[in-house]
């Protein structure tokens, strides 16, 4: 686990203003895209390159990098370091092992290096190993990988309870197969899969780049492409959307890039919020603001929207009732023990949490505290939802750790000040 910062931030909401608000470029879609762009000759891809690098998520600018190491021509083993990205090192590992004489050594943070990743090395080594995959592990680093120059049956099997991530990232490499061999190439999942919607949106964008994927409820197949002249526009990111849409419910503010068309899983806040008396009102050119009083608490479930639970537990936490959090064991496995992140975010304002199974029912306080204070953990997400309920709340927030909203939405604190928030160090 990433280790407590010595920076704190005082971030004090007692002079709000309405603004227009900007989120970053959708982290999921653009590492999705980064492939795809890779694979298809759309590379680099023009959408990101005309955003500013320091806007750019910590988890796309490594997996750029990682790309670009795989476009060199083959020779010695080449370093790769994901940082903290779960998801670039997972969809890194596998476009890797699918690059005919690609070795890489992988390294990362400690706390990448705990989170569950057998599963998809396991695929990998029984689809490719007979074919001369070497995949090597270490304690938890490196990760050492050469790629076989040929491939054996072409379907890749993997179970789905744990992560989507490892079937997106199997996917995608069935769509670089595919390319090199013009054969049809499969995932097979085993059993349910948690975070379905994650593997919705990179069956969306592999149709977006040109391919065609064949679906059963078990098996994903590409079994055609037919190249595009250019790459396909990239989305606002729905994640950093559910912090900023609450922001502007809360300062009679809007927010920029918010295309309630979008295939991204956390597109379902509009839903979400919709019970509890929040109205979300689309306006031009992809804009949108949300209006209503609080009326009700909340329901959501960690197997459609993982990522969307923290904010909406910052949300829970000002409404009049209390809300439910469903499915939730899978937070446990993210950057941080979310679960227990937001157990301590409800402790710190002065809630509680009560935990049966897989549900967590959240009860706001009879009122806001004047002040709270909260350690990010090294965990963008928790950092992000500890500044939001501050400002949905008025409470005065001090912060350990702000600085890790770089790993998905460097621009936050700019956003905050927008609004009128004093941020003191």
């Amino acid at each position: 686990m990433s280790k407590p910062s010595v920076r704190k931030l005082n971030v004090d909401p007692s002079h709000l203003v309405p603004a227009r608000l900007t989120p970053p470029v959708s982290k999921s879609d653009a590492q999705r895209a980064l492939v795809l762009a890779h694979l298809t000759g759309h590379w680099p891809l023009a959408v990101l390159q005309n955003e500013p690098e320091a806007d750019l998520a910590a988890d796309v600018r490594v997996l750029t990098r990682g790309v670009e190491t795989l476009r060199q021509s083959p020779g010695p083993i080449r370093d790769v370091d994901c940082a903290d990205g779960g998801a670039p090192f997972r969809i890194f590992v596998t476009q890797a092992a699918v690059t005919p004489g690609a070795k890489v050594r992988i390294t990362g943070t400690p706390r990448l290096g705990e989170r569950p990743h057998g599963p998809l090395f396991d695929s990998l080594r029984d689809a490719l190993g007979p074919s001369g995959l070497v995949l090597r592990e270490g304690t938890p680093w490196p990760v050492e990988l050469h790629a076989p120059d040929r491939t054996g049956e072409p379907v890749f099997r993997v179970p789905g309870a744990q992560s989507s991530q490892y079937a997106s990232s199997l996917l995608l490499g069935c769509a670089a197969l595919f390319l090199r061999e013009h054969r049809p190439w499969s995932v097979e999942i085993q059993g349910p899969l948690t975070s379905a919607g994650y593997l919705e949106l990179t069956v969306f964008w592999l149709r977006r780049f040109g391919f065609t994927v064949e679906e059963t409820p078990s098996r994903f197949t590409v079994t055609a492409h037919q190249p595009s002249a250019k790459a396909p526009p990239m989305p606002g990111d729905w994640s950093s959307l559910g912090y900023l849409l609450l922001i502007a419910w809360r300062t009679g503010g809007s927010v920029e890039r918010a295309d309630p068309s979008s295939a991204h899983p956390d597109q379902a806040l509009l839903r979400l919020i919709q019970p509890a008396g929040l109205t979300p009102i689309p306006g031009p050119d992809l804009t949108m603001r949300v209006e209503g009083q609080a009326r009700a608490g909340l329901t959501a479930s960690g197997k459609e929207c993982p990522d969307l639970l923290p904010t909406l537990a910052a949300l829970a936490l000002v409404l009049p009732r209390p809300s439910t959090l469903e499915d939730v064991s899978i937070l446990r496995l993210k950057e941080s023990d979310r679960l227990e992140g937001i157990r301590t975010l409800v402790s710190a304002y002065g809630g509680s949490t009560t935990l049966e199974g897989e549900t967590l029912t959240i009860t706001p306080p009879a009122a806001p505290p004047a002040h709270f204070e909260m350690d990010s953990k090294g965990d963008h997400r928790l950092a992000m939802v500890s500044a939001t309920l501050s400002i949905l709340s008025g409470a005065r927030l001090t912060l350990t750790g702000p600085e890790c909203v770089e790993k998905s939405f460097p621009g936050f604190w700019r956003q905050v000040e927008r609004v009128g928030v004093r941020l003191t160090e």
